[in-house]
């Protein structure tokens, strides 16, 4: 499973969620670690929901790289043009966070910024970082996966980040709910519930 490399605990039952890294997350990972490259030492993180912006986000904070404001796209428009501002004048690195797909910005003074700033987008998983994430899901549950879990889930999922939680925490509720192992009769159904019996049952 693949990591942004930074001072990350190793993933345990019960920790807080892991930051997984891959095909749709790298570039992102990447220019988080080196925001004296930002311009304006300003950027705008987007992506689909569940996809760990808010997670990015918290790591940059920690590591003590910068600010950050989540749902940045929600708040006074106003009060983020000073917020960039003081930014620049105390050269603290800014990650806004959008939780929307789209920004529409009225004030043309902050939209004249938030098009100068640095856009980051987390785009959808490929197979190997959607096995990643399956894996992540489950050891956060405390979930034991049978073997081939990834190798039989993968080519069935929709592929994006919140239909991949959604199937791992309807396999560990059935699991739980019948008292068995999480194994293929229980991805299937799983499968089923989410996203529908085509998918449960492609060969």
């Amino acid at each position: 499973m693949s990591q942004i490399a930074l001072p990350l605990a190793p993933v345990h039952s019960g920790d807080p969620p892991s930051i997984v890294i891959g095909s749709g997350n790298r570039a992102v990972a990447e220019a988080l670690q080196a925001p004296e490259n930002w311009p304006f030492r300003s950027a705008v993180l987007l992506g689909p929901s569940r996809s760990g912006k808010s997670l990015l986000a918290k790591w940059f904070v920690d590591a003590g790289l910068g600010g950050a404001i989540d749902g940045a796209d929600a708040q006074d428009e106003t009060t983020l043009f000073h917020r960039w501002n003081r930014a620049q004048e105390d050269g603290t690195p800014l990650l806004l966070v959008l939780n929307g797909e789209q920004w529409n910005i009225d004030l043309p003074d902050l939209q004249t910024r938030m098009r100068a700033s640095l856009q980051l987008e987390i785009g959808p998983p490929d197979d190997a970082m959607a096995a990643d994430l399956i894996l992540s899901h489950a050891t956060q549950r405390g979930l034991a996966l049978g073997e081939g879990a990834p190798a039989y889930l993968v080519p069935r999922l929709e592929r994006s980040h919140a239909a991949i939680e959604r199937v791992v925490a309807e396999i560990d509720r059935l699991s739980l709910e019948r008292k068995v192992p999480a194994t293929l009769s229980v991805w299937r159904d799983a499968l089923e519930a989410v996203q529908g019996p085509e998918q449960g049952r492609l060969l």
